[in-house]
């Protein structure tokens, strides 16, 4: 692999880092925000500090903020994150599961 290709792959997988990352950090100030202005305020804010770094082009520098960032991120999660009810580990996954296959229900009106 040349010298271009390896650092267009590096870059590619940087920002594929990033973008988790943002997306993941986004997602939890939902889960800190009380109300919607303030996640609004929030997601602001750390936008803020995504956008700062956005023009910094050496590539250790950036695997450098990327691990300081996710080493924030995973200090700072919310601990009790909320999960959609009806989805995998909420309160509502699978509350009316579809019955076991081979049994049948009779429903006559006698």
């Amino acid at each position: 692999m040349s010298a271009t290709a390896s650092y267009l792959a590096r870059r590619a997988a940087q920002k594929e880092r990033v973008r988790i990352l943002y997306r993941r950090a986004l997602k939890d100030t939902l889960n800190w925000a009380v109300h919607r202005h303030l996640f609004y305020q929030d997601a602001s804010e750390l936008r803020e500090k995504f956008d700062a770094n956005k023009h910094v082009e050496d590539l250790d520098t950036i695997d450098r903020m990327i691990a300081d960032g996710e080493a924030r991120y995973n200090k700072w999660r919310h601990p009790d994150p909320y999960i959609v009810p009806w989805a995998p580990g909420g309160s509502k996954f699978t509350r009316n599961p579809t019955p076991p296959a081979g049994l049948s229900y009779s429903y006559s009106t006698d």
